[in-house]
């Protein structure tokens, strides 16, 4: 199969998986929110917050090791791809026994002065922090085995996996209405044991299906790969790890200035955010193997078509999905969340339009990986990442609002693009100039052409479900004709012209035979 059809098929799994997940999710957080109350809730999303944070961490440390997958795959060396599994084995063990350390170390500190949590549910949410680190050193032992299934673009598990984990979530939610425990630690402790469980099957099934997972140390095991992997490893780390506390510190900040219902309205604008964004996700998760496997392959050119395109598409995604609740937020969680917490509004619009700005980048870290060359990248990475937190604590303690350390992320979104470009250009030889022509430019006007012309019904109809449907049809006219039109180029569309020519050949041709 193709790499173009493989993407395909791939995005076609992971969409199924999207929708039957994104509804699953959604509701079991109402349901959460109505069961755990908004000062558990956000105690959760404060404390067990890293658990989140740590995900991301999970995520980049697989992309590492599915760079090195892929890469040898695309060369078509299969020893070195056990060698790269037995290697990323023991360098993951390590790893994992290392953050449990500096966990139970960081929480005696978080929790003797740095967390703002009542004094009646401190010893709930310290027993939901233990909960958080065993998961934690699942998650990390895990990673080679979700690195493998990514590389060799096994989506229908991942499918499978996603929905599974949607449906015992709601069970979850479902569970703590009925419980006399403490429902802020049988959360905990289930949360703790779902993620326990999934990584589990991914390893055992990985062992099962895949040759390459076979663990032999004395035969694949080798210094050199090992040097090789862990100095690419390390500096991903770096610039990861930096990027995890920053964002993990943006909920640390905003509890010690306003408490943990501000940690309520945080974690509501994640999940709309994080649930939205997989839709982009989606594409992306199929497209990544693609590139890693492209550079492999030594095919520069397909590895920077992609990568572009990937940032563009990813964009248009989003944009899809975003724009109705940009303009109806206040509507559509009125009637999702009946009682809307203060901040969530304002909160998740302006985390949408982060989320937008940073996909115009999104794959050029990726184009960047897929070379190898990161020290510098990770370096530079690493030093704009403690740019915002630090600001967006002076501007506090000004007593400015709790909106702008929003506005302070955003700003630091746009600096980090501002890095993948140059170390893009400098690593990849990616054209800057083409870039913000085809992609930036394309992608800005018409996010604004778009979100100008669907918000008629705002100015001239009255809130409301009719509303809500005019908006949503309105963005769905325009999205399709100016992506034609306006966001692909006259080359990006002859690709789609030339498939539709052959459909109608192959038409006419069962015709004649008729």
């Amino acid at each position: 199969m193709k790499a173009a059809d493989r993407v395909v098929v791939n995005t076609g799994i992971l969409y199924a998986r999207m929708g039957v997940t994104i509804f699953f999710s959604l509701y079991t957080t109402r349901v959460l929110l109505a069961t755990l109350g908004v000062n558990d809730f956000g105690i959760f999303n404060l404390v067990g917050g890293a658990i989140a944070m740590l995900t991301f961490l999970n995520t980049a440390m697989t992309a590492a090791t599915q760079r090195f997958i892929s890469y040898a795959e695309g060369a078509g060396d299969k020893e070195r791809q056990k060698s790269i599994f037995n290697v990323s084995v023991v360098l993951h063990l390590l790893i994992a026994v290392i953050i449990a350390i500096i966990l139970e170390v960081v929480g005696y500190f978080l929790f003797d002065g740095v967390f703002k949590i009542p004094v009646d549910r401190i010893y709930g949410a310290k027993i939901v922090y233990q909960f958080m680190i065993v998961s934690t050193v699942f998650t990390i032992i895990s990673v080679p085995y979700d690195a493998v299934i990514n590389a060799h673009e096994n989506m229908l598990l991942y499918a499978i996996l996603g929905v599974i984990e949607s449906v015992l979530k709601l069970v979850i939610a479902v569970y703590l209405i009925h419980t006399s425990y403490d429902r802020l630690i049988a959360y905990g402790l289930l949360t703790a044991l779902l993620s326990i469980v999934l990584l589990l099957i991914r390893r055992f099934y990985c062992r099962a299906k895949y040759k390459e997972c076979e663990i032999n140390l004395k035969r694949y095991y080798k210094k050199s790969t090992f040097k090789e992997l862990s100095n690419f490893a390390g500096w991903s780390f770096l610039g990861t790890s930096t990027s995890m506390l920053t964002n993990y510190g943006q909920g640390v900040v905003m509890n010690s200035f306003f408490g943990p219902i501000v940690n309520t309205a945080q974690g509501i604008a994640n999940q709309v955010s994080g649930q939205l964004g997989v839709f982009a996700g989606t594409m992306q998760k199929a497209l990544n193997p693609v590139i890693g496997k492209s550079e492999g392959a030594g095919d520069r050119t397909l590895m920077l078509r992609a990568s572009t395109m990937g940032s563009k598409v990813s964009f248009f995604l989003l944009m899809l999905f975003f724009i109705p609740v940009l303009i109806d937020i206040p509507y559509i969680f009125g009637v999702w969340l009946k009682k809307v917490p203060e901040y969530v509004v304002v909160f998740c619009r302006l985390l949408l339009i982060r989320n937008l700005v940073e996909q115009l980048f999104t794959t050029l870290s990726v184009a960047i990986a897929a070379v190898g060359n990161i020290k510098k990248y990770q370096i530079y990475r690493s030093l704009v990442n403690i740019i915002p937190l630090i600001l967006s604590y002076f501007l506090f303690s000004l007593h400015y609002p709790a909106y702008t350390i929003y506005l302070v992320f955003l700003g630091y979104s746009l600096m980090n693009g501002v890095v993948l470009l140059y170390f893009a250009k400098k690593v990849c030889g990616l054209s800057i100039s083409d870039y913000m022509k085809n992609v930036v430019g394309r992608c800005v006007l018409l996010f604004l052409l778009i979100l100008s012309l669907a918000s008629i019904p705002v100015f001239v109809m009255d809130e409301g479900f009719k509303r809500l449907i005019f908006i949503l049809f309105l963005n769905t006219v325009f999205f399709f004709i100016g992506t034609w039109f306006i966001g692909f180029s006259g080359e990006e569309r002859k690709p789609v012209y030339n498939l539709i020519s052959n459909l109608m050949i192959k038409l006419k041709l069962k015709r004649k035979l008729a």
